[in-house]
């Protein structure tokens, strides 16, 4: 039989269905629930990359060369109530607890990894009743799991807890939070672990690899419209005058910035810094009249428009009733 290790776990995966069932289960519920997490635990071989030198003075826990320990969530069983397998002291409740994993459907396809519990207005931190059901429920070997794609065979304890909170203060927008924590053993305190949410399991990349598309193109005009040589001769003036207008705006704003290009920014730094400052400082403010009045050329106009809007309107309504005056 293997041993039960107290191995690191470096995230927690879980699928976004099982997540949107946890958070709807909680928020349909009455009040605050817990539960039961079930999946498997997975020993992922190390990438090979060759994007930094190994060194001898690197740290091997921390390159990507090291294996990775990832639990991955498949289901969970809630009883829609607190209390469920432990007691008010936080001790696990053995006959209860036998019970809900007998219940558990697919037992023979899936282990134990932990619990989670899901409390309203709370801060989102474990409470003392969580690390001691958490730590008796560790402690049980007879509820091991394998470790899957391990070198040689080892087992490590249900050791992941999951904690759902909402915000203390009301809020407009309906929240939750959530956070993933390892129990360790030899510490005997939580380590906090970064969540990923699959949404797309390896089942489904097989159909990414091979895939076609089977849309045809759509069809293409391709008469040939005969025009006058009158309207081609419009639609290249329009062109031209649209053209000297861009280069006389753009010669405008040239002309506004002559002198303070990119290449110039150096005299910022060092004796010419004062003049230099004090030209730009200029050049702002000239910039911030230009933009006031072109703000009151706007707003002007807008009150032109609903001038003549109102007139519209006052027309409309002789219309309607019968006679212009």
């Amino acid at each position: 039989m293997a041993a039960m290790r107290d191995l690191p776990l470096q995230k927690v995966a879980i699928s976004g269905p099982t997540l949107a069932s946890m958070l709807q289960r909680f928020s349909s519920s009455v009040g605050d629930v817990d539960g039961l997490l079930f999946g498997h635990v997975t020993h992922l071989a190390p990438t090979l990359t060759d994007d930094a030198p190994h060194t001898s003075n690197s740290d091997p826990s921390s390159s990507s060369d090291s294996p990775e320990l990832v639990a991955t969530i498949t289901s969970f069983i809630c009883p829609n109530s607190v209390l469920s397998f432990y007691d008010a002291f936080g001790l696990v409740d053995t006959p209860s607890l036998q019970r809900l994993l007998v219940a558990h459907p697919g037992r023979h396809r899936q282990h134990l990894l932990g619990w989670f519990s899901a409390r309203r207005r709370t801060s989102n931190r474990p409470s003392m009743r969580e690390f001691s059901v958490t730590r008796c429920l560790s402690s049980k070997s007879e509820l091991s799991l394998p470790v899957e794609n391990a070198e040689s065979p080892v087992n490590l304890a249900p050791c992941v807890f999951l904690l759902f909170a909402t915000p203390v203060q009301e809020q407009l927008i309906h929240t939750h939070e959530y956070r993933a924590y390892q129990f360790r053993n030899s510490t005997e305190c939580f380590d906090s672990k970064s969540v990923d949410i699959v949404n797309i399991g390896p089942a489904f990349r097989g159909h990414y690899g091979s895939f076609s598309p089977n849309s045809p193109f759509p069809m293409l005009s391709c008469d040939l419209r005969s025009s006058s040589a009158m309207n081609e001769d419009r639609s290249e003036e329009s062109s031209l005058v649209e053209l000297k207008k861009v280069a006389n705006d753009q010669k405008e704003l040239d002309m506004c910035a002559e002198g303070y290009g990119v290449a110039n920014l150096n005299r910022l730094i060092g004796h010419e810094a004062t003049s230099y400052t004090a030209g730009l400082e200029d050049l702002y403010e000239k910039m911030l009249v230009k933009i006031q009045s072109l703000a009151r050329e706007v707003e002007s106009g807008n009150a032109k428009v609903h001038q003549l809007e109102s007139h519209n309107r006052k027309l409309r309504y002789k219309v309607g009733k019968g006679g212009v005056e």
